[in-house]
């Protein structure tokens, strides 16, 4: 049986093809991913033209028996509600794909009648996709999986995820979902002030910079994973990086030196961890689990340095797959759920 599994974000579409004939999925081998940038907020109608693209040069439609989706997308303000949202991606993605498809909720696997009972049992359930992998590989631990723009720190106690929060909105409340990532943050929504050369600046309120510059300018991502659009439409090099930093202090490089922005860049990285590792004590602490696994495109970037500076043990998903896998884990746990749904049936 070959699935495949989409994880539809607001930024970030992500696939991930997964052939269980003569295998299983924890084999590199069999999994095949992709990803493409598609900004909900303002190309929703682009989605049908998006999950057909990414299947076509990813794999041959033809060749899947079935697909799963999972979605963080309702979210995006082009939609009034949830219920809205939610809608809206299901209709797009059963009119584009002639497949059976299946949908990830908060509590398995739902087929389309049996998620417009209710819409919402669907919305912002890529975690527990990802839950299920990560399950496969350990079955007592937290995981922690820094994406694209959100944080997702769920315990997982004998190969169940046991999260205390079920939507977003419970989510912030119990640690297990901060709201910052890799690239999307706006460096503004968790650094007030900077202490550079003996003085101590306060931090522009506005969209100058986001995390994705600093983490190029620091070199911990590759051009390619830099998938968003920049804060001011310019291009993506390190001076351009550089520039967009050096705003967030109203300055630019006539007045700020390459050498003050990387020390900005590191101060912003330093704090971008302590704010994932807030949220990882407190999961940690209340569910005494003692072992993290990391994922995710911010896996090594972020959620690990979280993980170490709170002295907790601490695996990389990339040591067990591959960092292109890894980026799109709940892509490949979606599929892996259908699987097991559709053999269970």
């Amino acid at each position: 049986m070959k699935i495949a599994g989409f994880d539809i974000g607001g930024a970030n579409t992500d696939l991930a093809i997964v052939d269980f004939n003569n295998s299983t999925f924890k084999s590199n081998e069999n999994i095949s991913t992709n990803f493409e940038y598609l900004p909900m907020w303002s190309n929703y109608e682009d989605l049908g033209d998006t999950l057909l693209n990414l299947i076509e040069n990813t794999g041959d439609l033809g060749s899947i028996d079935a697909i799963g989706i999972s979605m963080t997308a309702e979210l995006v303000d082009a939609y009034a509600t949830k219920k809205e949202g939610v809608l809206d991606i299901v209709k797009r993605s059963m009119d584009s794909l002639d497949k059976p498809i299946y949908f990830i909720g908060l509590n398995g696997v739902l087929t389309y009648d049996e998620l417009v009972k209710n819409p919402l049992k669907i919305a912002a359930a890529n975690w527990v996709a990802t839950s299920h992998f990560i399950s496969n590989i350990d079955g007592n631990c937290v995981f922690v999986d820094t994406g694209s723009t959100t944080t997702d720190i769920i315990p997982i106690k004998n190969g169940k995820e046991c999260a205390k929060g079920r939507s977003d909105f419970e989510r912030l409340s119990t640690g297990e979902l901060v709201y910052t990532g890799t690239l999307r943050t706006n460096l503004a929504t968790f650094i007030d002030s900077i202490h550079l050369n003996g003085n101590n600046y306060t931090v522009a309120s506005e969209l100058f910079a986001t995390t994705a510059d600093i983490y190029n300018v620091l070199d911990k991502i590759d051009i390619e994973d830099y998938s968003c659009a920049t804060s001011d439409g310019n291009g993506k090099s390190i001076e351009e990086s550089m520039i967009r930093i050096s705003r967030i202090l109203c300055a630019d490089l006539d007045i700020l030196s390459k050498e003050d922005i990387i020390r900005i860049a590191n101060y912003c990285y330093k704090k971008q961890v302590e704010q994932i590792a807030i949220g990882l004590n407190k999961v940690i602490q209340r569910e005494n689990i003692e072992t993290v696994i990391t994922t995710g495109l911010g896996g090594d970037i972020l959620a690990f340095e979280a993980a170490k500076s709170l002295n907790f043990k601490v695996k990389k998903i990339t040591d067990i797959i591959s960092h292109e896998q890894s980026v799109v884990a709940p892509a490949i746990g979606t599929a892996i759920m259908v699987e097991k749904y559709l053999n269970d049936l």
